[in-house]
């Protein structure tokens, strides 16, 4: 008995899941791994479209900016040049050499799923939207690179054209992207299975089954297969879809029908 005979059984026959119990314990631990990778796909390739689409809004906005160049610790525009707010699907840009906004304008710009990024006089700063996400994984949402420490000394407007038309997501960031995702996605499955297997578990106990804790928690790791690929395909289809109820639920279903085959104990007599 292997991973991928009881994956191919968690498609076709479900009532043989109950083999999953003589699995090894680190075996069910990586399948929980592939099961992740799975559930991580949709949302990756969402990611991935967003960069396109800040990339892709950046070289708009890229071809609207007036000549500057960041000296000195400042931001010099050309004299006819003047501010101003261009705003995007993903972002909400800010050119202000004048020095009339501030981090906190920048911030208070970001709505939905927006970006905002801002060259100030004396900074610049970046705005992530308030979904929680940038705190847990960055510690922060917004950030200032002040030009007076250098980072940015010497750019200008050609430049940034020019780095904004050749810029290609390299392969090292589409794979840190992947694992920040697979990360929350891997904890998050392991609290719906944990779930699952106290609600197996009872009713295991309940059918007078001869199963332990762990035994229900290897059978509805496998048992999660089918909702775990159905509720990938639904994602790819409706990227807001929550799919802990469907995984919970259709995974729980699938236990009962792989515990047919599964011996029972003799009830007591009286």
């Amino acid at each position: 008995m292997n991973s991928f005979t009881l994956f191919k059984r968690s498609l076709f026959q479900i009532t043989e899941l109950n083999q999953a119990k003589k699995m090894p314990f680190w075996k069910v631990i990586l399948y929980v791994v592939f099961l992740s990778i799975i559930l991580a796909l949709p949302i990756t390739k969402q990611i991935f479209s967003i960069m396109q689409d800040i990339k892709n809004d950046g070289q708009k906005i890229a071809a609207k900016l007036p000549e500057f160049e960041i000296t000195n610790g400042k931001l010099h525009a050309a004299s006819n040049a003047e501010g101003f707010i261009y705003q995007t699907n993903s972002i909400i840009f800010t050119f202000d050499p004048d020095g009339k906004r501030t981090l906190s304008d920048v911030t208070a710009d970001s709505v939905g799923n927006a970006v905002s990024l801002g060259f100030l006089q004396d900074e610049f700063v970046i705005a992530l939207p308030n979904s929680g996400a940038a705190d847990s994984l960055l510690g922060a949402n917004q950030f200032e690179v002040p030009y007076a420490k250098g980072a940015l000394d010497g750019l200008n407007s050609q430049d940034l054209k020019q780095g904004l038309d050749e810029a290609s997501v390299p392969f090292w960031i589409k794979l840190i992207v992947f694992v920040f995702t697979l990360y929350p996605t891997f904890i998050n499955l392991i609290i719906n299975l944990l779930m699952i297997t106290i609600g197996a578990n009872l009713y295991s106990k309940i059918r007078l089954y001869k199963l332990r804790f762990i035994d229900c928690l290897k059978i509805t790791t496998y048992s999660a297969t089918l909702p775990v690929i159905v509720s990938s395909v639904l994602h790819f289809i409706n990227q807001s879809f929550d799919d802990s109820f469907l995984i919970v639920f259709a995974s729980l279903l699938i236990f009962f029908f792989a515990l047919r085959n599964e011996e029972r104990q003799i009830p007591p007599l009286a």
